[in-house]
């Protein structure tokens, strides 16, 4: 167990640190660069060069807030150039307009949770840190607990963008689009198995900063999940299908999962929820010809044949529901499933693992399971008081 002292230290180290950093950075670079009078070139083409990415993650995002219909998109009333050592004045480049993309004007949940209730926050413990955000347990001041994702200062991520752009303030900018880029799609991608965004906490002052407040779970232990009873596995895998249905018929489209891997998942109280989506992509990959509609995994390829419009339709879910045979069926299905029903997982991990069905076709087949466990099937003579009704909804 973590020392709740030493999370809460870490929060406020990841608050204050940032500040600190971008304020004498910008007095050293505003020394260096105007001492002279002049620009030096390669600051030039840094400043451009990020300019660029910041372009290129704003246009990410964009679509996904028209699905939203939201009349006004940008903040025009923030501008990154805007800072005590970079005036738009002074300078012939900035990076004004190309980042300020505003979720705030979304915000439609009566219970949301904003910047207001964070003021009284107490960090507790840290959930979990990858290369470009980190997650916390916080216990807000009513006493409900939360998990709070923002940006990892400390991150991979952030620290090949140092390197590359030089620019702590821009970084983080960069960065923060990714996870506006999850909220947005959590507000809109709304399933029992998707984790509930319950707030956001957007910064107002220009720094691009951003937090989002999601409902608390816990990191599956995948370990842990296949000591567990075979119902309990079913159970896991059957959220995962019924994800995976709705993602191929969301209200943006196929969705796909590029980043399919099991840290990508929690569970809450006990069942299995997505809880990162800033690698999701919500178009099918363009193509010439069918050689440019093929999926190739470790041991198996698959394709999809080129359409008239040039997509490669079926390739979203396709990647979806074959990466979730090779992470979680094939570990968690046919190992102590029922006597009676193992014919119907043997199905699943046929059809699945050589592709033969769609995802419809797989839903469909894991609601069969569930019905036949249901009725008793697989007790013979014992009596249907056994079942475990209470795993499944």
């Amino acid at each position: 167990m973590r020392s709740p002292l030493c999370a809460a230290a870490l929060l406020y180290f990841l608050v204050f640190s940032l500040t600190f950093f971008m304020n004498s950075w910008h007095l050293r670079v505003h020394k260096v660069i105007f001492s002279n009078g002049t620009l030096q070139q390669d600051f030039v083409m840094e400043r451009n060069a990020l300019v660029h990415e910041l372009k290129e993650r704003r246009k990410e995002i964009l679509p996904f807030l028209i699905y939203s219909g939201v009349e006004r998109l940008l903040d025009e009333s923030v501008h990154f150039a805007q800072h005590q050592s970079f005036e738009s004045n002074t300078l012939d480049i900035s990076l004004e307009n190309e980042s300020e993309v505003s979720i705030e004007s979304i915000r439609t949940n009566k219970d949301h949770i904003g910047c207001e209730q964070l003021a009284d926050m107490k960090a507790v413990d840290i959930l979990g840190s990858g290369y470009t955000k980190i997650v916390l347990k916080v216990v807000l001041s009513e006493g409900h607990s939360v998990a709070l994702k923002t940006v990892y200062d400390k991150g991979t991520d952030m620290g090949r963008c140092l390197a590359d752009f030089k620019d702590p303030l821009g970084c983080h900018k960069l960065l923060s689009f990714k996870l506006k880029k999850e909220i947005v799609l959590l507000q809109r991608l709304q399933h029992p198995n998707i984790i509930k965004l319950i707030g956001h906490c957007e910064d107002s002052k220009g720094a691009g900063g951003i937090t989002a407040i999601l409902e608390q779970g816990i990191p599956l232990q995948m370990i842990q999940l296949l000591q567990s009873p075979w119902e309990e596995r079913f159970r896991v895998c059957l959220g995962l299908v019924r994800l995976l249905h709705f993602l191929s018929h969301s209200p943006l489209g196929s969705v796909a999962l590029l980043d399919f891997q099991p840290r990508q998942f929690v569970m809450v109280s006990g069942e299995l929820k997505l809880t990162d989506l800033d690698d999701a992509s919500v178009t099918e990959p363009t193509c010439q010809t069918d050689q440019d509609c093929v999926l190739q995994f470790p041991l198996r390829n698959f394709s999809q044949p080129c359409s008239a419009q040039g997509v490669c339709e079926g390739l979203n879910e396709m990647r979806n529901l074959y990466n979730a045979y090779r992470y979680f069926f094939t570990y968690l299905l046919p190992h102590q499933a029922p006597a009676s029903l193992r014919h119907l997982v043997d199905h699943i991990m046929n059809s699945t693992g050589e592709m033969k069905g769609d995802v419809d076709d797989t839903l469909e087949a894991f609601e069969d399971v569930l019905h036949l466990y249901k009725s008793g099937i697989h007790l013979d003579n014992m009596p249907p008081s056994l079942i475990r009704d209470d795993l499944f909804y």
